[in-house]
């Protein structure tokens, strides 16, 4: 009997993002996340990437609130287009930026 293939997991966004941010190390320090965010936030802008992708990971969901809280704020709504969240995966966002 042949080896069964590995399934892959691939979407059109993983292609094409090139910036992702893993909030697992550092959920317990707000000061840490925010600034993080901040940080990932204006580079994706400044270099012109399609989508910056932030995984708070599933957990409780109180870091994924923390962090949909800080992408309402209306200065920082100003740097993206829009936000997806995936109902099949609640621990991944991807913030999609305006082409330029």
């Amino acid at each position: 009997m042949p080896p069964r293939p590995t399934p892959v997991r691939a979407s059109r966004l993983e292609a094409n993002a090139l910036i992702s941010l893993d909030l697992h190390p550092i959920f317990r320090n707000n000061r840490d996340i925010e600034l993080a965010l901040r940080e990932a936030l204006f580079r994706a802008a400044r270099t012109g990437e399609p989508a910056l992708e932030i995984i708070p990971g599933k957990g409780t969901g109180q870091l994924r609130k923390r962090v949909l809280a800080f992408l309402g704020q209306k200065h920082i709504r100003k740097l993206y287009d829009r936000l997806e969240t995936d109902p099949a995966n609640p621990g991944r966002i991807v913030v999609h930026f305006t082409p330029a």
